[in-house]
């Protein structure tokens, strides 16, 4: 993924394997903290283990990259809003509280982002296993749908459609329960492979991309227009 030349201050936002990610110079188990490490252990198999380490690592990077500092100084944590549990939640940095982030990942792949305004990023498999689908009604306007089964391929037209809304629900702009009243349908739904389409939603910036290097779809959001790294081994 090529870097954007924007605005210094501007949110970034990266994606990468979750194998790339822990070849970066600063990456390592040594990064995350004490509960980091539990919650990783957790993990039956060992791939979820790694993307999971992966996308904590990321995020740090992108943090890293923003503040001008070494991932090694950040500290993650996450916090529940509704439980009030640590070991799950939104991510923030308690030693920057200016600073806002947001991680994902999936089977190998990951994203992250960070930034002096609110960000969220997610990140899905094109190829994923079984439908989505299922919940299309649930989650979509009438719009929306009526958008999503019209098109070429409806699986990945939702899946478009899918990454943007958890993407905005990370950012906190709706849940889980409300996503069914957001209507996207002004957006393209179309998003060919290379570099990202920006748009916009409301007063936010939208970036959508579809990653052939990875083979994945990934949505971006923020209140100022994002910025695309590769933090990967070159760092």
């Amino acid at each position: 993924m090529t870097t954007e030349a924007q605005d210094q201050s501007a949110p970034l936002v990266a994606v990468a394997s979750a194998d790339d990610v822990l070849r970066h110079p600063e990456a390592g188990e040594h990064l995350l903290t004490a509960l980091e490490q539990e919650r990783a252990a957790r993990f039956r198999q060992e791939s979820g283990r790694i993307d999971f380490t992966a996308g904590h690592v990321l995020v740090r990077l992108c943090a890293a990259r923003l503040l001008g500092v070494p991932a090694a100084e950040l500290v993650l944590a996450q916090r529940c809003p509704d439980c009030g549990l640590a070991d799950h939640g939104k991510p923030y940095l308690p030693d920057h509280p200016g600073v806002h982030v947001s991680l994902s990942h999936t089977r190998g792949v990951v994203a992250a982002g960070a930034g002096y305004q609110p960000v969220g990023v997610d990140v899905e498999l094109s190829a994923r296993g079984g439908s989505l689908r299922a919940v299309a009604r649930r989650v979509l306007t009438p719009a929306e749908l009526a958008l999503v089964e019209a098109a070429p391929e409806p699986d990945q037209a939702f899946l478009r459609q899918w990454v943007r809304k958890e993407s905005l629900i990370k950012i906190g702009r709706t849940t889980l329960d409300t996503l069914g009243q957001v209507d996207l349908a002004a957006l393209p739904l179309d998003v060919p492979p290379g570099a990202p389409l920006r748009s916009r939603f409301e007063d936010l910036h939208l970036l959508d991309w579809t990653d052939p290097e990875h083979g994945a779809v990934v949505a971006a959001v923020s209140t100022a227009p994002p910025r695309v790294v590769r933090l990967t081994t070159a760092g």
